[in-house]
């Protein structure tokens, strides 16, 4: 019987890695060196790639459920990579949309041979997202390992990222409804609850973040990039000692410091972009004042102060939202975003609460914000000084 045995299946743009100078941000990566106190990592395979062989063997098979491509067959797929199939690109390489020869659409991911994302990379996201099924995890259909050249194929997810709708609105592009907000937090959310509680052991994602959320047609959404993730700590163990890498504004302070991943470092992480949805504005962002560059530290004084929760709503929402649903977003993204990971909630817990709050948006059983409140708040989408 395998020991990690829900690693079975169970019932225009891309996303952009952050990649622009203007944005303020950098695509995921090594953040800085872990604490040399850092404990080494267990004898147990934290390697998802050690894990899975361990599963194959125990399963008396060598295979995994990706198909397998060779590189001509997705330079037909990509019309050889040509710039109009591009839709997105950043730290790891660039991603096309293609056409494989079954009809199908979808989405494929060159690595770049002198980028972020290596060999064990490669692997680990191979093996992770043909190990676990889930609805809220993109779909991977295959991958090309032909010499050098490592590329990735996924289901095509035709609105590309949260990042797009959320960060990159421009004029004519309307912005998120507050209930697709919900939405897109509460399928996030159970992507993350599913690798928390229903994988055994654990698996913590490690690279949350708006870039890495994509979106079907109906707004329904999916985690992507599986590269860093890592397996959690089981037994006696309550981290894992590894090295830091995520994106600079996503990562929580503990695991900054000291290189100790939690499943608590996703929480955090989950804050942020919880943050992310109810402001409209990017977790680090160094075009704007200095005291209001890193999200999280600009809204802190807010989170103390339930009656100004209001002022962290997305201008471009136009007070158009339920002030008690508002509310108590803000308050879930607080707790999230405790500096203590003990004082964070679980993902499963999370998940409750945006289902009521759920119900509570579609019910619309709260009253939205008045006009003259709403136009009280800045309309360009900047913070306010607090």
């Amino acid at each position: 019987m395998s020991c990690f045995p829900c690693f079975s299946s169970q019932g225009k743009k891309a996303s952009k890695r952050l990649s622009n100078d203007e944005q303020g941000q950098t695509p995921s990566a090594p953040l800085s060196k872990p604490s040399p106190q850092s404990s080494p990592e267990n004898s147990r395979p934290t390697n998802i790639g050690e894990a899975a062989g361990r599963v194959a063997k125990e399963n008396g098979t060598n295979n995994i459920a990706a198909q397998t491509f060779t590189f001509r067959e997705l330079a037909i797929a990509t019309k050889n990579f040509r710039p109009e199939c591009l839709i997105g690109e950043g730290g790891f390489g660039r991603v096309y949309k293609g056409k494989l020869s079954s009809g199908q659409i979808v989405a494929i991911k060159q690595l770049d041979r002198n980028g972020l994302q290596g060999n064990k990379e490669f692997l680990v996201e191979v093996l992770m997202l043909s190990l676990l099924h889930h609805p809220n995890l993109v779909n991977l259909i295959g991958y090309c390992a032909d010499g050098d050249q490592r590329l990735l194929v996924y289901e095509y997810m035709p609105l590309g990222s949260l990042e797009d709708h959320l960060l990159d609105i421009g004029h004519e592009q309307e912005p998120l409804q507050w209930s697709i907000r919900i939405k897109i937090a509460l399928d996030a959310a159970k992507g993350l609850e599913y690798l928390h509680d229903k994988a055994n052991p654990p698996v913590i994602y490690r690279d949350l973040k708006s870039s890495n959320i994509l979106l079907q047609d109906d707004f329904h959404a999916k985690l992507s990039d599986f590269g860093l993730a890592k397996l959690g700590p089981t037994g006696d163990n309550t981290h894992v000692s590894t090295r830091v890498m995520g994106t600079y504004g996503y990562c929580a302070p503990e695991y900054q410091r000291t290189g100790q991943l939690t499943i608590k470092s996703d929480v955090y992480s989950f804050g942020v972009v919880l943050l992310e949805l109810i402001t409209g504005q990017r977790a680090i962002d160094t075009t704007k004042p200095t005291n209001e560059q890193n999200l999280v530290s600009w809204a802190q004084p807010v989170f103390r102060e339930p009656s100004r929760f209001p002022e962290l709503a997305d201008p471009h929402l136009g007070g158009d939202f339920p002030v008690k649903s508002l509310n108590q977003a803000v308050a879930i993204a607080a707790m999230c975003l405790q500096e203590e990971q003990a004082a964070r909630p679980l993902m499963s817990d999370v998940v409750t609460a945006l289902n009521s709050l759920t119900r509570m948006t579609s019910d619309g059983s709260a009253s939205p914000l008045s006009s003259s409140e709403a136009s009280s708040r800045s309309s360009d989408g900047s913070r306010e000084s607090v």
